[in-house]
């Protein structure tokens, strides 16, 4: 029997944000969409998914489920046994971003998440060329589902994170650093980085997408997912 899949996905989203992976990917082989709503920092939720996941695992994460993937590795290398880092970062945020996350959370509290999320988040998650309203719809169905509390743990974690930095120069075993082409959020020069600190790493920049290409570019994200399991 194939190794556990665990998928981790992004702020404000679920197993929805991976439908075609599943889908793909599910036969003969378990595959886990944990949550990783429940905690405001990035060690916590972490810690939180290797309590209920399977002994050893393939873990990909897209955005923050690709940070909360990082620091599982950092947390139990030995578990780990293939890594795919999909639109992430391993920097700890920036000035910038950590206080736009703090009005961000300040916004949302006082009741503005529909606005945050207008404004800041989907104007930049898809390829600027992108006319894919029906995915919009998705992200918004999952933000509406999770609601306002999930946002402020979420940002707060993220806002509070470490760099994963030496993580990613200790990992061993089969790694895939993904991202789309017009990834606005976590652009291609930080999956460059992670494909030079991971020795052996695998680099895929899938045209035709930004920030989600799990639900943009699925067939070619599915087809290196696959690629990557079999190494």
């Amino acid at each position: 029997m194939a190794e556990p899949l665990l998928l981790l996905p992004g702020l404000m989203c679920d197993a929805r944000l991976f439908a075609p992976q599943i889908a793909a990917l599910s036969a003969g082989r378990t595959v886990i969409v944990p949550d990783v709503s429940g905690a405001d920092t990035i060690a916590a939720l972490a810690a939180a998914v290797l309590a209920d996941a399977p002994p050893a695992f393939a873990l990909a994460g897209l955005s923050m489920g690709g940070i909360v993937a990082m620091e599982m590795a950092r947390q139990a290398p030995d578990r780990v046994r293939r890594l795919a880092l999909l639109d992430t970062d391993p920097r700890a945020d920036s000035e910038g971003a950590h206080a736009m996350r703090v009005r961000q959370i300040a916004e949302v509290e006082a009741g503005g998440l529909d606005a945050v999320l207008r404004r800041d988040v989907e104007p930049v998650l898809l390829h600027r060329e992108s006319t894919r309203e029906d995915i919009l719809e998705v992200m918004r169905a999952m933000a509406r589902d999770l609601g306002p509390d999930v946002f402020v743990r979420q940002s707060r974690a993220l806002a509070s994170r470490a760099g994963q930095e030496e993580t990613l120069r200790a990992h061993r075993g089969p790694t895939l650093v993904l991202c789309g082409e017009d990834d606005r959020l976590c652009p291609v020069k930080r999956h460059t980085l992670m494909h030079e600190l991971v020795a052996g790493s695998t680099l895929e920049i899938v045209p035709g997408a930004g920030h989600l290409p799990t639900l943009e570019t699925p067939d070619a994200v599915n087809a290196a997912l696959a690629r990557w399991l079999a190494a």
